[in-house]
């Protein structure tokens, strides 16, 4: 029995000032259920992914998208969380509530408010992601952990600072093109390779242009059993949802090799009985282009240290044999934790039925997504298949 995205909602990522965590959940979520032709009353359970860890003083929201109409008072609703991964980790508790018979319809909310936190604060949060008994010592941050991913990669592989500038421009190039996108800027790639005023080094050998942003957004779909889907106008089908979690602590792992992440890419497609060259497109999780770069290899785009083939050859491009990013993917669309899985999820959703405005590929009809929380720990992989 397959599960089906039937409605979708998304803010604009960003700076958003003049919104607060209640108002991007009312809003999506009654966006989301008018998108998807039902009525409040229809929806069975809700379900919200928030990490939060202290960047917004209500730590307790998942009773938020009751606000969003009186009568979803008493659905049962629950809050999930699995550091960047948050966003999937909703979506499949939605998948396997339906799955289940627990419940026909399911409202899937991803939901970050980042932004109004001081930067302190927000490297805190996303550190707690991490091992934090070996890896969160004074002055840690995510960007210097995957700049040591960076820093091990290049040394067994070889400098591939050029390989990364090509990945953040192709993603900027992308997100120029999304309206909901954070950075709506093609920077170009000399700008990317250019270590400068306007894009330092975070951590050595990462620039700026090599990490995604924080940001504000929410992110909502509805999920409903394969029999409701079959009356709506259009449906995406989640042939297969996967999850891989690794070893918390890096230095019990080679971080040069994502292994959970490539378990879960071949768990997903091995359940959609398909192979990744059936895929029209992938949407995966660009933290730091570091990252990406060592998804394709993940993913089995390319052998163990060969990603930069898929740059440099230029396969992950618009016209590429694999599009990647799309949207602009986390680097230049933007990354407020929670909502990203779903963003991911609805991106690819909106590209498979046709409404991607102004970033939109012909004729796609499957599509990856790959959320991963931590450094290649909580790793998930859906394929989703427009069905009408």
């Amino acid at each position: 029995m397959l599960t089906h995205i039937i409605g979708w909602a998304h803010t604009r990522f960003g700076k958003l000032e003049h919104e607060t965590l209640e108002s991007l959940t009312r809003r999506v979520a009654r966006d989301a259920i008018s998108h998807a032709g039902l009525e409040p009353t229809d929806i069975d359970e809700i379900v919200i992914g928030h990490f939060n860890q202290g960047m917004d003083p209500q730590g307790f929201p998942a009773s938020l998208a009751l606000e969003a109409d009186r009568d979803l008072r008493f659905k049962p609703a629950t809050r999930v969380e699995n550091a960047c991964a948050t966003g999937s980790a909703a979506v499949r508790h939605g998948v396997m509530a339906i799955n289940a018979g627990h419940a026909r319809t399911v409202l899937v909310i991803g939901i970050e408010k980042m932004t109004a936190s001081p930067a302190e604060d927000v490297r805190r949060a996303l550190l707690s992601a991490s091992y934090v008994a070996e890896e969160g010592t004074a002055g840690a941050s995510f960007a210097r952990l995957f700049a040591h991913i960076a820093e091990t990669y290049f040394q067994r592989h070889g400098d591939q600072s050029d390989v990364l500038a090509h990945i953040a421009a192709k993603n900027h190039r992308n997100g120029a093109l999304n309206p909901l996108a954070h950075m709506r800027k093609d920077l170009g790639y000399e700008f990317c390779a250019t270590v400068s005023d306007q894009n330092p080094y975070v951590a050595p050998p990462l620039r700026r242009t090599d990490c995604s942003m924080v940001s504000d957004g929410a992110a909502a779909l509805v999920l409903c059993r394969e029999e409701a889907a079959s009356v709506v106008p259009f449906s995406v089908g989640i042939r297969a949802i996967a999850q891989a979690n690794d070893f918390l602590p890096m230095s019990r792992r080679d971080m040069t090799r994502f292994e959970a992440a490539s378990t879960a890419w071949q768990n997903a497609l091995r359940e959609a009985k398909l192979g990744l060259q059936d895929l029209d497109f992938v949407e995966t999780h660009d933290c730091f282009t570091i990252a990406e770069l060592i998804e394709y290899e993940a993913m089995g785009l390319t052998p163990a240290g060969q990603g930069r083939r898929a740059v440099l050859e230029g396969w992950t491009t618009p016209e590429g044999r694999l599009p990647v990013n799309l949207s602009g993917g986390l680097k230049a669309k933007g990354h407020p934790i929670g909502a990203t899985g779903v963003s991911m999820h609805v991106m690819s959703a909106m590209q498979l039925t046709g409404n991607a405005a102004g970033f939109q590929l012909p004729s796609a009809r499957l599509a990856g997504v790959f959320n991963m929380g931590g450094a290649a720990v909580a790793n998930y992989v859906s394929i989703l298949e427009r069905t009408r």
